[in-house]
């Protein structure tokens, strides 16, 4: 994902060729490389291993054939993605936000390209270069952070913190113990259960700060959650998102608006099928 782009976004850039854009796939991350399948001669995104979990693709496939009968050739799939995600993150509770509309998608889609998303095993020097990178500050890090309220991860992602930590700790020391022993005995070794994991709040289903109440309790499920915590330089906003949802509310919106800036393609095209270029 490249920085930010100075490509013309609009709230309503739809407002004229597809007035019903919003509604439609309402009723049904971001240039759209994510949705595309892999071929023969091609890992695709999606199934690197970073993105091996999000399963929901059937989803945008529905609202894009919808608005391909409604406004053919007109509603890009990374503008789907936007929209779906601000309409999932309300629809659980969480705030509101004009989604910048107008980005086009991307023409190809190679997994070794996840290796530009921040790893859950990032410390907070690792995770503000990365998202410097994409002109996304400290606060920004932090509120986007939030949207793990809705997450689960499988073992993979989380079970070096679990053994074999350091020559001196066995367990990752800022985990809480009993946290970590739960989890020890939900990822043992060898784990025969591909779909083991954790769901990263204990509010999943719910858009809230609860995240961020866990992590403040040494029950981050990431090292780069936990780390969030550990360092003086994000420290005070994981706490004060703890203390007060509405200010991680109003950050986080902000910080979606500001994200949706970020890598947009100037040469891109509106794909009639997300899942392949036209």
């Amino acid at each position: 994902m490249a920085s930010q782009s100075k490509a013309s976004l609009n709230s309503n850039y739809y407002h004229q060729t597809c007035p019903q854009a919003e509604k439609i796939i309402l009723q049904t991350g971001c240039d759209a490389s994510l949705l595309l399948d892999s071929t023969p001669g091609n890992q695709a995104e999606k199934d690197g291993p970073p993105n091996i979990s999000v399963r929901s693709f059937y989803v945008i496939d529905d609202a894009k054939a919808k608005l391909e009968m409604a406004c053919p050739r007109t509603v890009s799939c990374a503008d789907i993605i936007g929209i779906a995600a601000r309409d999932v993150v309300t629809m659980s509770g969480g705030p509101y936000w004009n989604v910048l509309k107008g980005r086009k998608d991307g023409r190809v889609s190679r997994a070794n390209e996840t290796i530009n998303l921040p790893a859950p095993t990032f410390n907070v020097s690792q995770l503000i270069q990365s998202f410097a990178k994409r002109g996304l500050g400290v606060k920004e890090l932090v509120a986007l952070s939030g949207g793990h309220t809705l997450g689960f991860s499988h073992c993979s992602s989380f079970e070096s913190r679990l053994r074999n930590f350091t020559s001196l700790h066995d367990v990752d020391p800022s985990m809480n113990n009993e946290f970590a022993q739960k989890l020890r005995k939900k990822c043992p070794k060898p784990n025969r259960d591909r779909t083991a994991g954790e769901l990263l709040d204990s509010t999943s289903s719910t858009f809230d700060n609860d995240y961020y109440k866990h992590v403040v309790a040494g029950k981050g499920v990431f090292g780069s959650d936990q780390a969030l915590f550990s360092d003086y330089r994000t420290r005070w906003i994981v706490e004060s998102f703890a203390e007060d949802q509405s200010l991680f509310f109003k950050e986080f919106a902000a910080s979606m608006v500001k994200l949706g800036k970020v890598g947009v393609i100037e040469d891109g095209e509106v794909r009639l099928n997300c899942r392949v270029v036209n």
